[in-house]
């Protein structure tokens, strides 16, 4: 079930979304292959601490994240993958690994690898391993505010 308050946002800006229910996936690859999608038009969040901060990183599923660039585009000398304890408190309405990549819902700073932008749609986690949503990405920037940069490391 999309968290209420994802839902409760998406609907009060008047966006079109769609929730899209898979068989339960816990990695990005799988819930992209579940919804017959490429690994590059998925975003996954992958939640790093930036000098003490939380900062939500959302990038294609088939990516891993270039510490070296996200540290420059963060203008930070720290970054590193937060722990799951870290952060499993801040989205407490969302299962741990399902993160939908709203960080403004979560007063957590959000940045964007630019090749999602490339894309007319977004698909992303809904808060569970069973439901992601499509949404628009021009809507979903709209509404995150995220900071774009190139961090990306394809394989």
């Amino acid at each position: 079930m999309i968290p209420k308050r994802l839902e409760n946002l998406l609907n009060e800006k008047h966006v079109w979304f769609k929730s899209l229910v898979h068989p339960e996936a816990y990695t990005a690859q799988e819930i992209a292959a579940t919804l017959h999608v490429k690994g590059k038009e998925l975003a996954k969040s992958v939640i790093v601490r930036a000098n003490g901060d939380l900062v939500m990183a959302v990038l294609p599923a088939h990516c891993k994240v270039d510490f070296k660039k996200l540290r420059e585009a963060l203008g930070e000398k720290a970054v590193k993958l937060a722990s799951e304890d870290e952060f499993r408190g801040v989205f407490s309405d969302c299962e741990t690994g399902a993160e939908p990549p709203f960080g403004n819902l979560y007063n957590i700073e959000t940045v964007v690898d630019r090749s999602l932008t490339e894309d007319e749609n977004i698909y992303f986690n809904a808060g569970t391993h069973y439901e992601a949503v499509e949404m628009r990405y021009k809507d979903f920037e709209e509404i995150v505010k995220p900071r774009v940069a190139e961090f990306g490391e394809e394989p």
